[in-house]
């Protein structure tokens, strides 16, 4: 890929990706953490996108998490390793991506290889999906406190920025003020707290009931505590050099086992600083 240079490395029956930024700075490897016959999951570092967009978010070449899969893919098939789908040719490297994170969120990412698991998890993934769990660093002292964040979202057309709106009395969530208004709805829980240097952090564990684009960060700008590092929703500080949020957790019905399947990601160091 243009401007990057790709290091793969095998370890522990684990294939982990290691790329180079376009300034020669060597980020954090996305790692494979399960894979049979029609899934893939990684932990997608920051920094990485999960799959080139058609909105500018992305340079021309630039390598992202589904480009080093289907990289992957074509290796493996061309071994004799990688299994054929009906209609492809042996080598295709295809992948199909499920979900996706922000560039600069880390975490769990699901891909499928193939349409029919794709569309079997995209199309009922309310449904299939058991448990999304995030950590992330916010700013300030937060006591330890568990509860609901509920909202209405609102995506401005020409900022793409997410806005939160109370809900009023009488609200339903199948029943918008407005019809381009979605329902949010996140558990969180108070897990830790940090100082780095003068500054008051805590981290905190988000549970996702819906999952809205920015919901997590949305929402805690929305109660006054920005993840760190997020000045898109009111970040004041960036102590780690990164946008302060990983997906962690993650479990759901195996659309051909029928099976729950659940996977966690290691945290980043960073955020295990006292």
């Amino acid at each position: 890929m243009r401007g990057n240079l790709k290091i793969f490395t095998k370890f522990a029956g684990v294939l982990n990706f290691t790329f180079m930024g376009k300034h020669g700075k060597r980020e954090e490897g996305m790692e494979i953490i399960f894979e049979d016959d029609w899934l893939i999951v990684v932990n997608k570092p920051s920094g990485l996108l999960s799959v080139a967009t058609n909105k500018g978010g992305n340079k021309a070449g630039e390598v992202t998490a589904h480009s080093l899969l289907m990289e992957y893919m074509t290796e493996q098939q061309g071994r004799g390793r990688g299994r054929a789908m009906a209609g492809d040719n042996q080598g295709s490297g295809r992948i199909f991506i499920v979900h996706r994170l922000d560039r600069d969120t880390s975490g769990l990412v699901v891909f499928a290889k193939d349409e029919e698991t794709k569309h079997a998890l995209q199309d009922n993934w309310s449904e299939v999906v058991q448990e999304r769990k995030y950590v992330a660093v916010l700013e300030g002292h937060i006591e330890s406190e568990e509860g609901w964040i509920e909202s209405w979202l609102y995506e401005h057309p020409k900022s793409l920025k997410v806005h939160a709106f109370e809900l009023r009395q009488g609200d339903t969530p199948e029943r918008p003020p407005r019809k381009d208004w979605q329902y949010a709805s996140t558990h969180c829980r108070t897990i830790g707290h940090l100082t780095i240097g003068e500054d008051q952090y805590t981290k905190v564990e988000f549970e996702l009931e819906t999952g809205r684009k920015n919901q997590i960060r949305v929402h805690s700008q929305w109660i006054g505590h920005p993840i760190a590092g997020d000045r898109k929703y009111g970040a004041a500080t960036n102590p780690f050099g990164r946008l302060a949020l990983h997906a962690q957790t993650l479990s759901f019905i195996h659309p051909w086992t029928g099976q729950t399947v659940r996977f966690t990601s290691r945290l980043p160091r960073l955020f295990t600083r006292r």
